[in-house]
């Protein structure tokens, strides 16, 4: 009797692994659920949704389909539609436009598309400067069909993100993912609406990371992708195989203005910062140190006798600046801040950037063949200067 029961558990157990081994090799998706997730706060009562930073969003190899991850996040993608005036310049009008002396027309109202993400339940919107600015009405179009006025809370040029609020209450609110998780060949996908042809989800894989000299912004870290980006999809959402989000949809590299497979996303490690000092004061604060940097080339590295072409010279300083005030001094290089090593110019200002005024920071530089630790206390970033229109 205890044999022919033991026999029927071994027969079971083998069974059991043996439809365990077939689920996980052909339909992993069904042994995966959504990764755990946190409330996050952003400013006073407002928070997000985010994944839990000690279980990073779950990997995704091996899946057939994206249709759950998709669902997940399309609810929260939005269509963002603006209006503005185009003041039309004197010079643009040639003979064949004013025959005969006829009047000017009249200046003319230009209508934008793009894309935003629903970061909250109660109605902020995540979408980028460029599809906001000079606006002087926007819309907000909801996937449900809903379409409301929505206002400017904060706008920031040098990332290029901008925070909306429309009056909703209990919107399908995005999760955020970790974009610091992320890896080089990680799947993504973008979602957005571009050409105003109606909701869209493109696929492809994270084809780098921490791109940073793109002259695209002031402060970089893009994630690049080659999930098609197209014009609308601008403030779109990028998010993982688990369907959080990962970074929102910035530009493209392109030479026809269409997609290409480069694509660049601003990572949410970047988002949410920002957004917690647009929806507190309207704008975002910056570290500051004063200093007129290069990035140190082969050239330049012979001429000082570095050991190596790496870090940051600086070539100015300003002497009432924060760097001045601690003994920076022009040919220092610039080796670490906070115990951070300092690659090239843009990662650095990125670096200087996210430190708060007030702060003190460990700078180590290389001055004349030795290191030099300086204690710099940083200061706020002017305002950049208004561009010439």
């Amino acid at each position: 009797m205890l044999r022919r029961l033991w026999l029927l558990f071994a027969q079971a157990t083998t069974v059991g692994l043996a439809a365990l081994f077939i689920v996980a090799t052909l339909r992993p998706e069904w042994l995966r659920g959504a990764p755990p997730v946190v409330s996050t706060p952003v400013s006073g009562n407002v928070s997000i949704q985010q994944v839990a930073i000690a279980d990073p969003a779950n990997r995704a190899a091996g899946t057939t389909s994206y249709a759950d991850a998709a669902r997940r996040a399309m609810g929260a993608v939005v269509s963002v539609y603006t209006t503005k005036e185009v003041r039309r310049d004197q010079s643009d009008d040639s003979f064949t436009e004013r025959p005969f002396g006829a009047r000017r027309r009249p200046n003319e109202r230009s209508f934008n598309l793009g894309s935003g993400v629903i970061a909250t339940a109660d109605g902020y919107v995540l979408t980028n400067n460029h599809v906001v600015e000079a606006a002087e009405q926007i819309a907000v179009k909801l996937p449900d069909g809903r379409e409301v006025d929505a206002q400017l809370v904060g706008a920031d040029p040098e990332s290029d993100l901008a925070v909306l609020k429309v009056s909703l209450a209990n919107l399908p609110a995005i999760t955020f993912g970790r974009s610091e998780a992320l890896r080089v060949g990680d799947v993504v996908l973008a979602i957005g609406n571009p050409f105003d042809v109606g909701q869209t989800v493109t696929m492809g894989i994270v084809s780098a990371l921490g791109r940073n000299d793109l002259r695209i912004n002031p402060y970089e870290n893009f994630i690049q992708t080659d999930a098609a980006i197209n014009q609308g999809n601008s403030g779109g959402a990028l998010i993982d195989a688990s369907g959080t989000l990962v970074g929102i949809n910035s530009a493209i590299f392109s030479r026809t203005g269409d997609s290409v497979g480069i694509g660049f996303a601003i990572p949410t490690s970047i988002v949410t910062q920002v957004m917690d000092q647009l929806i507190k004061t309207g704008k975002v604060t910056r570290g500051y140190f004063g200093v007129e940097p290069d990035d140190v080339t082969p050239e330049l590295a012979e001429m000082l006798k570095l050991p190596e072409a790496k870090g940051v010279v600086v070539r100015g300083v300003q002497r009432s600046a924060p760097a001045g005030k601690a003994g920076m001094e022009p040919l220092d290089v610039i080796l670490t801040i906070n115990g951070q090593p300092v690659l090239n110019t843009p990662g650095m200002l990125t670096q200087i950037a996210q430190l708060a005024p007030g702060s003190v920071a460990k700078v180590k530089v290389l001055r004349k063949g030795r290191e030099a630790q300086l204690d710099v206390t940083v200061g706020e970033r002017p305002p950049p200067r208004a561009a010439a229109r």
